[in-house]
């Protein structure tokens, strides 16, 4: 218990550190949001009885309270440049990401966590030289060149998949999984190299191990130790880079959104960094900063549940 205390304690406290950070760094941001709403024309009165409106004649510890506040209750403010609630934008816009986080996670794995496998087992083979070729491929190719190779292959060349656009998945399923196809497979063939080379490092590690070795000296068949033995005590470091794809899934999707125009929360960061609008972007970086220490929250959870030599440790 007092493991998953000290867990949670470390949790709040860095997600109130994230807040504070997130906070500072867009209140010492050059520009004023009052004269970015009423323009450079606006008279100095109406400029000084907006900030008033706004808060923005307090210090900054009361801003911050009122900010963490509202946050709290859900009140993420108004969008500067939209004049509509940030909340409202926000579920409009996330269902987009998270089917496309979802979506890539999805092929990462299932491509993966296979190819890791039988690579490990045919380590030395053609088949697996020629696997290991496409991991550093994959590693070296960032998402957004890869994107673009994907469009001129998939769309332009073969018209298998549209260009750019969303569909919603409440208007046409199969529409909305072409639209998320090559996107989500643009931010999945890096992260598949990366679960195939750990998890293959992995498996041959623990395939040296004695415990192997007692087990093959045992008569047991091969595929039973592999997915038996060898294959559990790989998890550890590969739940760690699936929880580390996620957070670059988050980021890479940023960039990938824009590439095929997709109406979700990364275009919308890049969208309302332009034009300055600072609510909608400070809100959507606690949001993205929140789901990364989830994530290795729930990780440091997992641990414990899938190894219980970690238990005896704490």
């Amino acid at each position: 218990m007092r493991f998953y205390i000290r867990k949670l304690v470390a949790f709040v406290s860095t997600l109130i550190l994230v807040s504070v950070i997130t906070f500072l760094v867009f209140q010492i941001l050059p520009g004023d949001p009052a004269q970015i709403i009423l323009g450079v024309d606006a008279d100095p009165q109406q400029i000084a009885a907006l900030r008033e409106t706004m808060g923005l004649d307090r210090s900054a510890g009361e801003r911050y309270l009122t900010w963490i506040k509202d946050t709290l209750s859900g009140d993420f403010g108004t969008s500067i440049r939209y004049h509509r609630p940030v909340a409202d934008m926000l579920v409009e816009h996330l269902p987009v990401t998270l089917s496309l986080a979802l979506f890539s996670l999805g092929l990462t794995l299932l491509v993966g966590l296979p190819l890791g496998i039988y690579i490990a087992r045919k380590d030395g083979k053609l088949s697996a030289l020629l696997l290991s070729l496409f991991t550093q491929l994959g590693v070296s190719i960032p998402s957004f060149w890869l994107a673009f190779i994907l469009i001129l292959l998939f769309s332009v060349t073969l018209k298998l998949f549209p260009t750019y656009g969303y569909t919603p998945w409440s208007e046409d399923s199969i529409g909305a999984i072409k639209s998320l196809f090559l996107p989500s497979l643009a931010l999945a063939i890096p992260g598949i190299a990366v679960v195939i080379r750990y998890l293959r490092n992995t498996l041959l590690d623990q395939s040296r191990m004695d415990y192997v070795r007692t087990a093959r000296s045992k008569g047991q068949h091969e595929q039973g130790i592999m997915y038996r033995h060898i294959l559990r005590n790989a998890l550890i470091p590969v739940i760690t880079i699936v929880g580390l794809l996620i957070a670059d899934t988050l980021g890479g999707s940023i960039v990938v959104e824009n590439v095929f125009a997709l109406p979700g929360i990364g275009s919308l960061l890049v969208t309302s960094i332009g034009t300055r609008d600072l609510p909608l972007v400070q809100t959507m970086v606690l949001y993205i900063a929140i789901i990364v220490v989830s994530i290795n929250f729930i990780i440091d959870i997992l641990y414990k549940v899938i190894d219980p030599r970690i238990r005896l440790k704490r």
